[in-house]
């Protein structure tokens, strides 16, 4: 992966300390909802007043923005409380009328993440501006098209970027509207260690009840920031109205949360890191050992002429080896997700085998 020399993305008078929050309604909906919203988290201590300008929406109906009629009201909430504002862009005119507008930060939607000619298009039409830009997870779960958005920002002269982690889109939602998957935004933190990244509950809950849970996970794996849908009147709100929260309970979640201290000394921890350290040397000479004997079933299979997969027994692997782990208090969904990987490898090289001298 390319290097990326990055800047902060901190506006002067913005606090490093975590969590930064950006906060505000999801859309802009009147001048009166705007301004009775940012005055009213400006008076709870909120230095970036968020919210939607053009809303893309899963099916057509839907609300789908102000437009640019609701760009004066981000000014006069600059002007009026001085806060910072932030919208979201998804083409080259949204661009070009944020910044005319004076728009401090721009964000890049999920919707948008996933398209590489979107991207790209949003990308030439920042050449030469100097602005902080957020990017959002693609709505599918694909590191690789995350990264990419933010090389093709960066190829534009960009270096004031961060991520938005706002969850993965699933046919079975379950508890969660966007599913977590949290694994997807440490290894991003992983890939590009100086890369802020932000935490938007209010998307991945898709309830308000579950803003406050999603947002202590977030400090707990050192994420940098949040970006919470706040409304003055969340019951009325014209889109997302389930996941907004006023400024006052968003005070309230905030004022909860427990922030440890990333920097905070591990040394006490080095005995029981080597501890893991050796059982994971002994957990892949197990799997190694494993494959080898997968290998000779694969031999076995190819002299006798039987096919590689035998579905039976793979069912009979998944559900004993699950029940064992569940009798040994490990989740049997994570044993299962493990076993299929280890059986996929298996297949792997058995096939390797079935096709030597082909």
């Amino acid at each position: 992966m390319e290097e990326m020399k990055l800047e902060s993305i901190l506006l002067p008078g913005i606090d490093p300390k975590r969590p930064i929050v950006i906060a505000g309604p999801c859309s802009a909906e009147s001048e009166e909802q705007v301004l009775t919203t940012a005055h009213q988290l400006a008076s709870k201590g909120i230095k970036i007043f968020r919210a939607g300008i053009w809303k893309p929406r899963t099916k057509p109906g839907g609300f789908e923005g102000i437009g640019v009629i609701g760009l004066p009201w981000l000014k006069k909430v600059k002007e009026e409380t001085g806060m910072y504002v932030a919208t979201e862009v998804a083409t080259k005119d949204h661009v070009f009328e944020a910044l005319k507008a004076g728009v401090d930060i721009l964000w890049i939607g999920a919707r948008t993440t996933v398209n590489p000619f979107a991207v790209q298009e949003v990308a030439d039409a920042l050449k030469g501006v100097d602005i902080p830009v957020l990017i959002k997870n693609p709505v599918n779960p694909d590191l690789e098209l995350w990264i990419g958005a933010f090389q093709r920002l960066y190829r534009a002269g960009i270096k004031r970027l961060g991520a938005i982690h706002r969850g993965f889109s699933s046919y079975d939602k379950k508890i969660y509207r966007n599913l977590p998957l949290w694994h997807i935004p440490i290894e991003l933190r992983r890939r590009m260690p100086d890369l802020p990244i932000f935490c938007d509950p209010s998307h991945i809950g898709g309830k308000r009840e579950l803003i406050a849970p999603l947002s202590q996970q977030a400090m707990d794996l050192s994420f940098d920031g949040l970006i919470i849908e706040s409304h003055c009147n969340p019951d009325a709100a014209w889109s997302d109205a389930a996941q907004q929260i006023t400024p006052d309970i968003l005070d309230y979640v905030l004022n909860l949360l427990v922030v440890r201290d990333s920097n905070q000394s591990t040394e006490n921890l080095s005995e029981l890191r080597r501890q893991i350290d050796n059982v994971d040397e002994q957990l892949l000479e197990l799997l190694a050992k494993r494959m080898r004997i997968s290998r000779e079933i694969g031999i076995y299979k190819k002299e006798h002429n039987m096919p590689i997969l035998q579905s039976p027994r793979y069912s009979e692997i998944l559900e004993k080896r699950s029940d064992m782990g569940k009798q040994m208090d490990l989740n049997p969904d994570f044993i299962k997700d493990i076993l299929k990987e280890i059986h996929e490898e298996s297949v792997r090289q058995q096939m390797v085998i079935m096709n030597e001298n082909n």
